[in-house]
């Protein structure tokens, strides 16, 4: 089926991402928009100094190199390392410094507000750079004026650099979460070809002896599909277990999906968890529990170690909540960190 052709919408810098870009590139696009707007204002303002042209020059490089980031085409190795998103907002903060550099006194006085909201969002409390601006802003009618521009310049620059950081971080995490999900994935796969190659060195420890006759997970013969329904099982109860997490997750404004990463780690884990926890039962390591009457038994306590692996994965979201709470944006509250934490 053919597409219908798409109305462009006229703009001469190009400042329109891709119609099938995620939520982050139009955020980006719009904001690139806005400070070309804001640079064209200050060239129509008339005679400029060799040093404002030269910034001026310099500001237009860094706002054509985050439209080409936005526009570029992402691959899986940009998505893990990121590159696409660090070049764009590198550039939009350092063509923001330029604007804040060459604004006029008009403009200049309401940079304040937003300087300081961006330094208190990103810059600690002891931050030297931060108290400055706070001090000088609140005697001056919380606007910026050419004797503290350079002050203002400096904090800016700062609680930007401090904001890629963050969501370097972020992106770290969930990196790590990723190859978490695939080492446990395959570890759970190698399980089962194992089990198929050879039923007696993994199967047959999933089987019990309550009586004379053999129970397993399917019959009463080892074989390799036992440990495959034992992983599922363990899996239905992680994923069990997830929908039940999602009461205490918050959605988050990164574009780095970190809390599906948290609930696609529970599968594998939950699967591994299952065969593991019966091979606990096998070894009699739980007192009163040592042999499981029928299969029906063995499958529900395969469910109940799936569902058991949140006292794991639990401490991982807590590690995630940290994370993303340290990803600050403007349309966060200060109040956020006083907030108490989940049990």
């Amino acid at each position: 089926m053919v597409e219908p052709p798409v109305r462009k919408i006229p703009d001469e810098d190009g400042d329109v991402a891709g119609r099938r870009k995620s939520s982050w590139h139009q955020r980006a696009s719009a904001y690139v928009a806005e400070l070309q707007g804001e640079l064209g204002t200050i060239e129509d303002r008339g005679e400029l100094s060799s040093e404002a042209r030269h910034l001026v020059k310099k500001a237009r490089t860094q706002l054509q190199a985050a439209r080409e980031a936005i526009n570029s085409r992402d691959t899986p190795m940009s998505l893990l390392s990121g590159s696409v998103m660090d070049r764009t907002w590198a550039n939009i903060h350092r063509a923001e410094v330029s604007i804040l550099r060459l604004s006029g006194e008009a403009e200049l006085a309401w940079w304040g507000r937003e300087v300081l909201a961006r330094a208190q969002q990103h810059l600690g409390d002891e931050d030297p750079l931060r108290n400055e601006l706070e001090s000088q802003l609140r005697s001056n009618g919380h606007h910026v004026n050419n004797h503290f521009r350079d002050l203002a310049v400096r904090a800016l620059r700062a609680a930007n650099d401090a904001q890629d950081l963050e969501r370097a971080r972020a992106r770290s995490f969930r990196n790590i979460l990723l190859t978490s999900v695939l080492v446990t994935s395959v570890i759970a796969g190698l399980i089962v070809l194992w089990a198929y190659y050879d039923p007696t060195a993994i199967a047959q420890k999933l089987c019990f002896r309550p009586q004379a006759n053999l129970v397993c997970p399917i019959s009463g013969t080892p074989r390799g599909g036992d440990v495959l329904i034992v992983e599922f099982f363990g899996l239905c109860g992680a994923a069990l277990a997830g929908a039940v997490s999602l009461r205490h997750m918050q959605g988050t404004a990164t574009p780095y999906m970190v809390p599906i990463c948290l609930l696609l780690l529970r599968l594998p884990i939950g699967a591994l968890a299952a065969v593991f926890g019966l091979l606990v039962v096998q070894g009699g390591f739980v007192p009163g529990l040592t042999d499981l009457d029928s299969s029906a038994q063995i499958l529900a306590w395969a469910l109940v170690f799936g569902v058991a692996q949140e006292t794991v994965t639990r401490l991982v979201d807590q590690q995630g909540k940290r994370v993303l709470s340290n990803v600050r944006g403007p349309s966060r509250g200060f109040e956020d960190d006083d907030e108490p934490n989940e049990r």
